[in-house]
C-alpha cells in the first residue's frame, strides 16, 4: 500500500490545491447518500442552489447571509434522511458559526488587498487664531500688536506605499490562505452535521425496530405462557413452568418499556443534530426493502487516496502552511526599507485683522508633497524574534499535517474494517434470525407434544429475542458504516459516485 502525502511546497500551485479551491468555494454540493438508497438530490440551502459556479457561489456568501433559523418539522410528515439532511444545513447551529467564520476571512482578504491602493482623505479645517506680535515701542507706545486672524483650509491628502518588499504580498497571500482554510472547515462542519444527522436517523430506526422487536418478543413471551398454562390444565405441565412463563412474560413487558423509552430519547436526539426544538414526535421514513450496501468500490489503497486528496481538513491544514510561509515572508519584510510618497492639496484663505492698522486678505491654494524612505534600524530584536515565532509556527503546521494525514489513513483503515465486519455480521443476523425463529417453532410445538420441557421453549424464546434485536443492530450498524466511510474518505455531501453498493442489484434484505 502507497499513501500520498499532501506535501507543501509554497512556490508551487498544483492540482491538489486547485481542487481545494473548487471544494472550499462550492460551499453546498450536492447530496449523495447511496448507504440510504438515495440518489443525487440538490440542496436547498442558500447559495446552493443560486450559484451556477464556484466564483459565483463564493460571491453570494461574501454578500449573503447565512439562513440560520430554527428549523420547524411536521409531526404528521414522514422525513427521508436526505430531507433531514437538507434541513440540517440550514437549521444547525455550527453550519452558521462556520458560514460567519468564512465569511469573515473573506472580509479580512479585501482588508489586506486594500493595501494596495492609495489612501486618500479629504479634510477641512475653519478657525480663529489670536496672538501678539511685539513692535519697537517708537512705533507702538505698547510695544506689541495684536493680530486675529479667522481662515478657512480645505485640503485633500494623498499617501500611497510604492515599495515594502514584499510586506502587502505577504499579507494577501496570508488572508487569502487563511480564507480557504475556513472555507476548508467550513465545508468539514457540514460533512460532520451531515454525517451526525445520518448517525442518528439510523439511531432512532433502531430504536423503532427494537420496539418492534420488543413487541413481538412479548408476543411471543405470551403465547409460551398461554402454551404452558394449557399443559397445565391438561396435567402435562407444572406450576413452576407456569410461573417460569408469566416471568418471562413478566420480563419481556419490561423490554417492552424500556424500548419505548430509548426510541423516545432517539427522536429528540435526531431532532437536536438537525437544529430542530428538541421533540419526541419526529417521524422518519426507512426504506426497509431497499437493498443494503454489501460492496465497496474502491480498494483500501483507493479509499485512503481519495481520503488524503479530498478531506476538507487536509485541504484547511494545507491551506494554515501557506499561510503561515506568508506571515513569515511579511515578517522578513520588515528587515528592509520602505519607500512612500505622500501629499496634501488645499486652499487657504485668512483675514487677518490688528489693533494697529489694516492686514490684506488672502486666498491662495497651498500644497505638499514628499517622498518618504522609512528604515528601523534597530528595534531591540522585535523583528528578528517575529520572523523566527512565523518560522515556527510554518513548522508546526507542517507537523499538524503529517499527524493528520497519518490520522486519516487510521480513520480510513479502522472504517473499512468496520463496514467489512458490519456486513458480515448482518449476514450472520439474517442466518441467526432464520435459524432461531425454526428453533422456538420447534421447541414450542415439541412442548405441546410432551416431548420437550418448558426450559427448552424458554430457551429457544430468549435465543429468538436475542436474534432480532441483533438483526436489527446489524442493519443499522451497516447503514452507518456505509455513510462512515463516505465521511471519513471526505465523500460525503460531495456530487461523487457512491463508495457503496449492493452485492446486486435484486438482492433486498429480508
Amino acid at each position: 500500500m502507497q499513501a500520498k502525502i499532501l506535501w507543501f511546497k509554497p512556490r508551487v500551485r498544483n492540482n491538489v490545491e486547485r481542487e481545494m479551491v473548487k471544494c472550499i468555494r462550492l460551499l453546498r454540493c450536492v447530496l449523495v447518500l447511496a448507504t440510504a438508497g438515495i440518489g443525487p438530490q440538490r440542496a436547498d440551502a442558500q447559495c446552493a442552489t443560486e450559484a451556477l459556479n464556484a466564483a459565483q457561489s463564493i460571491d453570494c456568501m461574501r454578500t449573503n447571509q447565512h439562513p440560520n433559523h430554527v428549523a420547524l418539522l411536521e409531526g404528521s410528515h414522514a422525513y427521508t434522511l436526505a430531507e433531514l439532511t437538507n434541513i440540517a444545513e440550514i437549521s444547525n447551529p455550527a453550519t452558521a458559526i462556520y458560514w460567519e467564520r468564512a465569511t469573515q476571512k473573506a472580509k479580512e482578504l479585501g482588508i489586506a488587498e486594500s493595501d494596495y491602493f492609495p489612501v486618500l482623505a479629504a479634510a477641512a479645517t475653519a478657525g480663529d487664531l489670536r496672538f501678539i506680535n511685539p513692535f519697537p515701542e517708537a512705533l507702538l507706545p505698547r510695544g506689541y500688536s495684536t493680530v486675529e486672524v479667522p481662515f478657512v483650509t480645505p485640503e485633500v491628502s494623498l499617501q500611497y506605499l510604492i515599495l515594502d518588499f514584499g510586506g502587502r504580498r505577504g499579507k494577501i497571500d496570508q488572508a487569502r490562505a487563511e480564507q480557504l482554510a475556513a472555507g476548508a472547515q467550513f465545508v468539514r462542519e457540514n460533512q460532520l452535521v451531515a454525517f451526525e444527522v445520518a448517525e442518528s436517523f439510523y439511531q432512532l430506526a433502531t430504536a423503532e425496530e427494537g420496539l418492534e422487536a420488543a413487541q413481538q418478543t412479548l408476543k411471543t413471551a405470551e403465547v409460551t405462557q398461554e402454551a404452558a398454562e394449557a399443559q397445565l390444565a391438561y396435567g402435562r405441565s407444572t406450576l413452576p413452568d407456569v410461573l417460569n412463563a408469566r416471568a418471562e412474560a413478566a420480563q419481556a413487558s419490561f423490554d417492552l418499556q424500556s424500548a419505548i423509552g430509548d426510541e423516545t430519547i432517539a427522536h429528540i436526539r435526531l431532532s437536536e443534530a438537525i437544529g430542530a426544538e428538541p421533540s419526541p414526535d419526529i417521524q422518519i421514513e426507512l426504506l426497509k426493502d431497499e437493498a443494503l450496501p454489501k460492496e465497496l468500490t474502491l480498494s483500501i489503497d483507493e479509499l485512503i487516496d481519495r481520503a488524503v486528496h479530498s478531506r476538507p481538513d487536509l485541504q484547511s491544514q494545507v491551506a494554515e502552511i501557506r499561510a503561515a510561509y506568508a506571515a513569515t515572508r511579511e515578517a522578513k519584510s520588515a528587515l528592509l526599507p520602505t519607500l512612500s510618497i505622500s501629499g496634501t492639496a488645499g486652499q487657504t484663505s485668512e483675514w487677518p485683522t490688528a489693533d494697529n492698522g489694516k492686514l490684506g486678505a488672502a486666498s491662495v491654494s497651498t500644497w505638499s508633497a514628499s517622498l518618504n524612505l522609512r528604515w528601523t534600524i534597530l528595534d531591540g530584536g522585535a523583528r528578528k524574534n517575529r520572523v523566527q515565532a512565523e518560522e515556527s509556527r510554518e513548522r508546526e503546521a507542517q507537523a499538524r499535517l503529517r499527524e493528520l494525514h497519518d490520522e486519516t489513513v487510521r480513520e480510513v483503515w479502522s472504517s473499512y474494517i468496520s463496514f467489512m465486519t458490519a456486513v458480515k455480521k448482518e449476514n450472520s443476523a439474517v442466518v441467526l434470525l432464520a435459524a432461531a425463529n425454526e428453533s422456538y417453532s420447534a421447541s414450542l410445538d415439541a412442548y405441546k407434544f410432551g416431548v420437550k420441557n418448558l426450559i427448552d421453549v424458554v430457551t429457544a424464546e430468549r435465543q429468538l429475542a436475542q436474534a432480532r434485536l441483533s438483526s436489527v443492530a446489524a442493519r443499522s450498524e451497516l447503514l452507518t458504516e456505509a455513510v462512515n466511510i463516505e465521511f471519513v474518505t471526505g465523500s460525503l455531501l460531495r456530487a461523487s459516485p457512491p463508495l457503496t453498493t449492493p452485492t446486486s442489484a435484486g438482492e433486498k434484505h429480508k
